[in-house]
């Protein structure tokens, strides 16, 4: 397969060639890949199975793995849903567009293969021009995870969707890098007390104005409990070399370091800025300051991507704190790492 590639700016409409044609792919149940506010999404028709499954079939993803159905408008909710629960709303009214997915109980018209034959949907309306511009375009809400294969991490460039989907998809739309650098936030609103199945982009912290009482689900805490949504389920974001998380402190970090370099191992370290300054260490990125957890988070695939086998044996990576955006970025490197040793 030929993947066809747009460059577009941020500022794209849906009346741009290049999201014409896209949504034209995506009409003939073809695949595309696109830009949101979080990460590169891998879109198709969320209401054609057929269509899903070449989703399924680029990514290499197992098909019990439900999808997150993006939208452009509130309005499409509503087609997808039996009912929109009154905490959805001002929910939605608050946070949307933007990096928040809610679970709510489907209707049945989204794909089988979209739910992964679950009784709810998960549903999100993008921050982001080019993407609001082609569900537009397309008319139809559009199943779209992350545009990576399989256990990668997520990519925030186009360049890391080339990398992995090249000759596997219709199409790749171009539109920068993008902001969050995380995937949304899963928040199921089915049951009575709203629980939160991933962390991402929209904190704790942010929700709990609008709803004091949230639960977070145990599986994110106990690998043996059988998560709830989309993107949780199986290991993902692995960079191509061994992850190991480091948690103590810089003496303890350059420690190991030393330890590993001593058996002839290549070493890189992902590492705050904080840090990096202080190891004695040439292989080191950096993913942005202790104090701005967000610079961290948008930086943070990037550097998972950045290290090849071929340069290095092992990766170290310190740990971050877990508040705010910090508990998205925990989530996402333990499910990367290989083993965590601490002080």
């Amino acid at each position: 397969m030929t993947t066809q590639y747009w460059k577009l700016s941020t500022n794209a409409t849906e009346h741009d060639q290049a999201i014409r044609e896209a949504a034209g792919l995506l009409h003939q149940q073809q695949v595309v890949a696109f830009p949101t506010e979080t990460v590169y999404g891998l879109g198709a028709d969320a209401t054609n199975e057929v269509a899903v499954q070449r989703i399924f079939e680029a990514k290499g993803r197992p098909a019990d793995n439900p999808l997150i159905v993006h939208v452009a408008d509130k309005s499409q909710v509503e087609g997808l849903v039996t009912e929109t629960p009154p905490i959805a709303r001002k929910l939605m009214d608050n946070f949307w567009p933007g990096p928040l997915t809610l679970i709510l109980p489907s209707n049945g018209t989204a794909a089988s293969n979209v739910t992964a034959g679950l009784p709810t949907i998960a549903i999100r309306m993008p921050d982001h021009t080019v993407a609001l511009s082609l569900l537009t375009a397309a008319g139809r809400p559009l199943a779209a995870p992350s545009a990576n294969r399989s256990g990668r991490p997520s990519p925030t460039e186009a360049v890391h969707v080339s990398q992995d989907l090249d000759g596997r998809i219709a199409g790749i739309v171009d539109g920068g890098p993008t902001g969050v650098g995380v995937e949304s936030t899963v928040l199921d609103c089915t049951a009575e007390i709203p629980m939160i199945l991933r962390p991402g982009g929209v904190t704790k912290e942010d929700l709990q104005p609008f709803i004091p009482t949230i639960i977070i689900d145990p599986a994110l805490a106990d690998q043996e409990t059988k998560p709830k949504s989309p993107g949780m389920k199986y290991t993902h974001y692995a960079p191509e070399a061994p992850l190991w998380l480091v948690d103590g402190d810089r003496e303890f970090f350059q420690n190991q370091l030393n330890q590993l370099k001593a058996t002839d191992q290549r070493v890189g370290v992902i590492a705050s800025s904080e840090l990096a300054a202080e190891l004695d260490h040439n292989r080191v990125l950096t993913c942005g300051s202790k104090q701005d957890l967000t610079e961290v988070a948008g930086n943070l695939y990037g550097a998972l991507r950045q290290f090849k086998k071929s340069d290095v044996d092992v990766i170290l990576c310190e740990t971050f704190p877990e508040h705010g955006v910090g508990a998205a970025i925990m989530n996402r490197l333990t499910k990367a790492a290989v083993q965590k040793v601490s002080q």
